[in-house]
């Protein structure tokens, strides 16, 4: 029997598939509107429904980290795309990442081949007057987005985000870089990532490089914003800072930031180095390695001069240079209540890194909210409301209720959970994470009992 029942949502993202398999698993015939390969977005590379653009990480999966308990939760929500990235998913010590090729074609197949959804191939310029979900992400279309502007009646908020370079594993020197996850934590003996040594004459060489290095301009991605639509230039996302720009903050802003070389010893010296760069597996053959928080604008000729006087990496050849991209994002203080419907229409959502949720594992979460959410709606049941001091349901009431003026995007942490009842007693910053994840999927458990 076919579904009596028809919504629509925009993007084939993270947060779009994981909205559409779960309306579609309740029985809703869903239309998942996803324009590429047809009209490109400048930073993804294939059509392929779920295609992770930045890193292949989705972050950790320990039960006491912000990133882990997100991931319990939806483990207890039912999320797909969660079991697509533990089928495809590479070594990498205490993080779930994945092989990003393998995981978009999973999860593009599961999406295919789902008899209650269809898969419309093209952009989607207007918004649907029937029960829609938006999850068009950071990169959503010029005509998108003024339609979006036009609804809510407030400017978008534009960043510009940053991607990793990735490079052939044969490339890497070996005698010099090692293999070792922080504190020896990793699935292999050897370790999960490999790690490239700096001493301290070697960083400041590196850095002083980085700081003189021609960038890309700007004004290509100026271009592809609507008039009337603000634009901020330099106005980059707090979270993922091109390198050169976290350089010039200081000159060991780089060494306390995503070059630290704390629990790791170089086995050359037996010492931990100056600063270290690590690398991190990218697909399950493991013959391409993506630079770690190393996201960059560097022109491409000087990114393979710079990036070749990195220890380890002085003949190494590029897969993919690192580029800027768009970060487009909503309101969603003044414009989303925490169902994640939009303010003045109940069967309107958004979900995903358009609503100010940063991650991947973030982005997947309000899609599945979503997703449940829009099929609740129509069929007149109250929508889910998480619990604030479950993860979903802090990140969820985070995005609508800051200080819009302030907002910017927000990834999984225990900073945004209410705070514990310590009754007086002392508890390190890990027997506090432990005790809020216990708290969360107990409420959460609950919550879900209850309804």
């Amino acid at each position: 029997m076919k579904p009596t029942k028809t919504i629509s949502i925009i993007g084939g993202g993270l947060a779009g598939s994981e909205a559409a398999w779960q309306a579609a698993e309740k029985d809703i015939h869903v239309k998942l509107c996803e324009m590429r390969p047809k009209k490109e977005t400048g930073a993804h590379q294939s059509g392929d429904l779920a295609e992770l653009v930045c890193s292949n990480s989705l972050g950790s999966n320990l039960p006491d980290r912000a990133s882990g308990l997100l991931k319990n939760e939806m483990r207890r929500m039912g999320s797909m795309l969660l079991i697509c990235a533990e089928e495809t998913a590479v070594p990498a010590g205490g993080a779930l990442a994945v092989d990003r090729e393998k995981f978009a074609q999973l999860v593009t197949e599961k999406i295919e081949n789902h008899p209650n959804i269809e898969i419309i191939r093209e952009e989607i310029t207007k918004i649907p007057a029937e029960p829609t979900i938006i999850a068009s992400g950071p990169l959503t279309s010029e005509k998108l987005s003024q339609s979006i502007a036009t609804l809510t009646g407030e400017e978008h908020l534009y960043f510009f985000d940053a991607l990793a370079p990735i490079v052939y594993h044969e490339s890497i020197n070996m005698e010099i870089a090692f293999r070792a996850s922080r504190y020896d934590r990793g699935e292999e003996s050897e370790g999960d990532y490999i790690n490239c040594p700096f001493t301290k004459e070697e960083y400041d060489n590196f850095l002083q490089a980085l700081l003189e290095a021609e960038r890309i301009k700007l004004h290509s991605f100026e271009l592809q914003i609507e008039k009337g639509v603000k634009a901020g230039a330099h106005n980059y996302f707090e979270g993922c800072l091109p390198a050169e720009i976290i350089a010039e903050r200081g000159e060991k802003s780089l060494a306390f930031g995503p070059l630290r070389p704390v629990g790791l010893t170089d086995p050359r010296t037996g010492k931990r180095p100056y600063a270290v760069l690590q690398l991190r597996q990218d697909n399950l053959a493991g013959d391409l390695y993506n630079l770690v928080g190393f996201q960059t604008n560097l022109k491409f000729p000087e990114q393979e001069r710079v990036f070749r006087m990195i220890p380890g990496l002085e003949k190494v050849k590029f897969a993919r240079y690192g580029q800027m991209h768009r970060n487009t994002f909503i309101a969603s203080p003044r414009l989303l209540r925490p169902t994640l419907q939009f303010h003045n229409r109940d069967d309107l959502l958004f979900a995903g890194q358009i609503t100010g949720v940063e991650g991947y594992i973030g982005n997947v979460a309000t899609g599945l909210l979503a997703g449940q959410n829009i099929v609740r709606i129509i069929n007149e049941t109250p929508p889910l409301q998480l619990p604030e001091t479950t993860m979903l349901g802090a990140l969820t009431h985070y995005i609508t209720h800051a200080t819009p003026k302030d907002f910017q995007p927000m990834k999984a942490n225990f900073g945004i959970l209410p705070p514990l009842e310590q009754n007086g007693k002392k508890i390190s910053k890990r027997e506090r994470a432990a005790l809020r994840a216990k708290r969360a999927l107990s409420d959460l458990e609950n919550y879900l009992q209850s309804i």
